[in-house]
């Protein structure tokens, strides 16, 4: 699988990652250990050498698994991680306060078994820690060489330009994909401006532009799609014209809805690195397929112009958790 060099500090990355969220946390029962970590060792297989995690996602236990299955290749990949959430649970609100900023990342070199951390995010920006102390704490963790490089999640404009100020950003990770391109107007000319990479998570829509899920689908208790405006069972029916435009393109392609998806954002940017995430190995190799799908100008032009038509209904997140994003 090709590289892809993220924002101008060194970071380099397989074209796909692979978000490992899932796995532990957030859409329904946790993965059994041995069929996970098959899972993980089959990403590495195929030429994935990116992986995302963080203390937030099944409070360490998912970081763990990680720094169990990547053991054996661990000088060949990188793990991004991240931290901001009191006691590494995201419902208890935000905590990126510099003892705070040690603390996970001394737990987390411990759970990925590693002596250092590739790339450490800031999960959301937390407005009672200026961001200048965020990055400067990061900053000294990178001179320590416990961290490698830096990174921001669903940060804004503003906080983007503080961050970099103080400590060069390399990676911005944020939802974005055919039914969500807000990024678009002020985030990825900002990221182009200063030499930062792109890294979509969710850019399949959160299994919505596979074309596996329908007005019908029901979802597992504790899968947070449950509570996502956007999945209500009245705005999937009326979003279902965004899955008939990428199915259609699909098929001229001779593709898959999924490949297609991943293909038009790896084709938005060369400094894009989408990170997937999956519990299944047969849609694992399918994601892995759209680093082999190339469109022409036309092609993305024609794809913008009826992409653009389609107003896309519903939230992306509920109420509490909006309010944490683009700060």
């Amino acid at each position: 699988m090709e590289k892809r060099k993220i924002g101008s500090c060194g970071l380099e990355v397989s074209a796909l990652g692979m978000g490992c969220m899932g796995l532990t946390f957030g859409y329904g029962p946790a993965t059994n250990e041995a069929d996970a970590i098959s899972l993980i060792h089959k990403a590495y297989e195929l030429g994935i050498t990116f992986f995302d995690t963080a203390e937030a996602y099944s409070q360490g236990g998912n970081e763990v698994l990680l720094g169990k299955a990547l053991q054996p290749f661990r000088n060949n990949v990188v793990i991004a991680t991240k931290f901001g959430f009191k006691d590494g649970d995201s419902s208890k609100g935000l905590n990126s306060t510099p003892e705070r900023i040690r603390a996970v990342a001394e737990a987390s070199l411990k759970n990925l078994k590693t002596d250092v951390i590739d790339l450490f995010y800031q999960h959301r920006v937390d407005p009672n820690v200026p961001m200048e102390e965020v990055a400067g704490t990061v900053r000294d963790l990178i001179q320590e060489g416990k961290v490698k490089y830096f990174g921001l999640s669903e940060a804004g404009v503003e906080s983007i330009r503080k961050a970099h100020a103080v400590q060069p950003v390399s990676a911005l990770q944020s939802e974005y994909s055919l039914w969500w391109r807000e990024p678009e107007k002020e985030i990825l000319p900002l990221l182009e401006e200063l030499g930062i990479g792109f890294v979509p998570f969710s850019p399949l829509g959160k299994g919505f532009l596979t074309g596996a899920i329908n007005e019908q689908t029901k979802f597992d208790t504790s899968d947070f799609r449950n509570v996502v405006p956007r999945f209500s069972e009245e705005n999937r029916k009326a979003n279902q014209a965004m899955v008939d435009l990428i199915a259609s393109i699909a098929a001229e392609k001779n593709a898959t809805p999924a490949q297609i998806a991943l293909a038009w954002l790896l084709a938005q940017k060369p400094w894009i690195a989408p990170i997937p995430g999956t519990t299944k190995q047969h849609r694992l190799i399918e994601n892995t397929g759209a680093v082999r799908i190339h469109f022409s100008k036309e092609d993305l032009q024609k794809i913008k112009e009826a992409a653009s038509a389609i107003e896309i209904t519903g939230a992306r997140y509920p109420a509490h958790l909006q309010g944490l994003v683009g700060k």
